[in-house]
């Protein structure tokens, strides 16, 4: 929701409010809120970003009841942008509560629930609220009890039976360090089969004060195609993702296919307009048959 604040708070283009960013295929929403005369409203770091958190609710509510998107599922990441910890949360719920759908729209456990648990809801991620201040046995979703800023190496919490590896470097030091930053976030996405379940979070967002903003880290500078300028992160991490598909053309089929999984977070998600896209077709390599959503050939 980060549209204001050029160039340093924006990180999404205006032509691409929330109802778009949904349709093209978003599943991930970053939500960041602070408290603006006793109601929440979107914050990008210290910039208003205007749109208030009971707009936000309704039109993921409009998509989840429409008929042709009602079995969709949104992963709803809410992170606080003010200090009133106990103000905030108490907030977060009263929105909910009074919006469309309320608190029923809504998976509350803190786990990793299977795809078919939570068709037609949010999923809430908690970036706030400690331990659930007034929320029901203090359940506020899928709950990170860690945080740290800014780590290039990453880190790992434990949610239940579910290992979740995070990538959050977002002070990188100048545009210099894009190849170091994409390689870093699509390592973890890039899994294996194997017995611990995991779930990868990258954030594939960063910036770097005044070498190179969100913008510039994103969408690249110049004419890199023909050596003048830099390649910026979108583009190298699409480029990624169909070397990972040419290696499974190279295996020769499904048991080659790599497995990109987990929740990548973008900057300018439509520059390029194709990596949504290569996105969405990572869900469908290396499916295994009989898994959900995927048809069972008997």
């Amino acid at each position: 929701m980060a549209f204001y604040g050029w160039p340093i708070s924006q990180c999404q283009s205006q032509s691409t409010p929330l109802e778009r960013q949904l349709h093209a295929g978003i599943r991930v929403l970053d939500i960041r809120l602070a408290i603006v005369d006793s109601r929440l409203i979107s914050y990008h770091g210290i910039y208003p970003e205007r749109a208030p958190f009971a707009e936000i609710l309704s039109t993921v509510h409009t998509f989840l009841t429409t008929p042709s998107t009602s079995r969709e599922t949104i992963v709803m990441s809410i992170k606080q942008e003010d200090s009133d910890t106990r103000r905030f949360s108490k907030l977060v719920r009263e929105e909910i509560i009074t919006s469309p759908g309320g608190l029923g729209m809504w998976y509350l456990e803190n786990r990793i629930p299977t795809l078919g648990e939570v068709r037609g809801k949010v999923v809430m991620f908690s970036r706030f609220g400690d331990n659930g201040y007034d929320w029901d046995n203090g359940a506020i979703g899928i709950h990170p009890p860690i945080w740290p800023d800014s780590d290039k190496l990453g880190f790992t919490w434990n949610c239940q039976n579910t290992m979740v590896q995070t990538q959050d470097w977002y002070a990188i030091p100048s545009f210099l360090y894009i190849p170091e930053k994409v390689a870093l976030s699509t390592d973890i996405l890039a899994t294996n089969r194997d017995s611990c379940p995991t779930l990868s979070i990258s954030f594939f967002s960063a910036s770097s004060i005044p070498l190179a903003f969100p913008p510039t880290i994103a969408r690249g500078f110049g004419w890199p195609q023909w050596g003048i300028g830099f390649e910026g992160v979108n583009t190298r991490v699409g480029k990624w993702i169909l070397a990972q598909f040419e290696k499974c053309e190279e295996k020769g089929g499904v048991d080659g296919d790599p497995q990109i999984r987990g929740w990548a977070l973008l900057d300018f998600y439509e520059d390029p307009l194709g990596i949504v896209p290569l996105f969405v077709e990572c869900n469908f390599r290396g499916r295994k048959n009989g898994e959900e959503g995927w048809v069972s050939i008997v």
